[in-house]
This record gives C-alpha cells, sequence and structure tokens, in this order.
C-alpha cells in the first residue's frame, strides 16, 4: 500500500492521525499541492478529482476518500476501534463524523478557499477552475462559529464528541478546529467545554501527525 498525502492539507492529515492512534505506518508518498502535482497525468490516472488523500492498494486499487481509507485500515486493523464496535456504535460515530464535515471542514473551507489570495480561480479544490465568492467567504465564516457552537453543547455531558471514548469523530473535529486557525477563526473562549476537549486531544501523541 501507499498513501498520497500532503503534510500542509487537512483531509490527510485526519488519514495520518487515524494511523498513528493505530500505530501503523504506510509508506507515503508527498503531493505538492501548492506546485500543482495534483493535476499532473501521472496522478490524475490515480484520483481524477486531483485531490488528496489516496490510499493505493497492492491491488492497484485507488481509495479517494477519506472515511473509506479509514474504514478500510479499521478493517484490517481493528484495535484499538475508532469507528465503533457495534453496528449502533458505528453508525452513531459516523452520523458525528457526517455533521462535523458538513458544518465545520466544509465550513471552513468555504470561509478559507474564498478568501485566500492564493486560491483565486481555485475555490473549491479539484480540476475545476472556480471564481471565489466573497458572500460564501462570510457564510461559511458565519458557519464555522454556528460549529464551534454546537460542538462545545455536545461535549457539555460527554468526554469526547461521541461519548466516552475517543473515535475517528474527534479526529476529524480537531482538523476542522485546527484547519479554522488558517482562515482567523477560532472558538471564543468562553466555549469551555470545547476548550477542554481540545486541550486534551491535541495533547495525543497523534496530533503531531
Amino acid at each position: 500500500m501507499k498513501l498520497y498525502d500532503c503534510a500542509t492539507a487537512p483531509s490527510p492529515r485526519r488519514v495520518r492521525i487515524f494511523l498513528a492512534e493505530k500505530g501503523l505506518t504506510i509508506p507515503t508518498v508527498q503531493v505538492d499541492l501548492r506546485g500543482g502535482e495534483q493535476f499532473t497525468p501521472a496522478f490524475r490516472a490515480l484520483n481524477p478529482d486531483c485531490t488528496v488523500p489516496v490510499l493505493e492498494l497492492d491491488s492497484g486499487t485507488a481509495i479517494t476518500d477519506v472515511i473509506a481509507i479509514c474504514r478500510y485500515v479499521e478493517e484490517l486493523h481493528p484495535d484499538p476501534a475508532l469507528m465503533g464496535r457495534t453496528p449502533e456504535a458505528r453508525a452513531t460515530i459516523e452520523c458525528w463524523v457526517r455533521r462535523i464535515e458538513w458544518d465545520g471542514i466544509y465550513a471552513v473551507q468555504e470561509a478559507f478557499r474564498n478568501a485566500a489570495p492564493g486560491l483565486r480561480g481555485k475555490a473549491l479544490p479539484g480540476p475545476l477552475s472556480l471564481e471565489q465568492i466573497p458572500a460564501l467567504a462570510e457564510r461559511g465564516r458565519h458557519r464555522v462559529q454556528h460549529f464551534f457552537a454546537w460542538l462545545d453543547s455536545r461535549l457539555v455531558d460527554h468526554a469526547f464528541v461521541s461519548g466516552p471514548h475517543f473515535t475517528i469523530a474527534d479526529i476529524s473535529a480537531m482538523v476542522a478546529v485546527d484547519f479554522s486557525a488558517r482562515a482567523q477563526l477560532e472558538p471564543a473562549g468562553n466555549l469551555r467545554h470545547l476548550q477542554r476537549w481540545y486541550g486534551e486531544v491535541s495533547m495525543r501523541p497523534s496530533a503531531k501527525a
């Protein structure tokens, strides 16, 4: 197997943290997103969407979705369980992950990519040339604050996002919070449950992956 990665991108970082929690190391190929390596014919043949991460299996199959990659790894290496052990737990954790993606990660992306000067003409990742829309940047900033408030309320009575155990939902939420800082968005200081949780998860060794 090979993992196509970019050290500065938030999406592959979710996979790196997941692997670190599992104690796994996979041969990695760094893709220079800033230099446009994702648009080369060789990489397009691997992933026509021109995004990372990509997990290339020994069979030649390419898995190009964060959660699908993690699901594959979890099937091979079930301990520690980061995606749930029972049907109910797996469904619940995935539900939280999808909400974190939609209200958190995608909202930050909306704010960041529609405002960053270096991303003019690239308002969305991928092969299409799409112009920035300032109103979407503003909407994204509003959505991110809503996400922070929701996450804080979720953590009032829970040690971690999905309950008593650290899971891929916490990985995704931590990456969303870190990504928000790049868009100059940070949780308010009065969101003490979020701050408590973030202080704990960001101190895990895997957070440095």
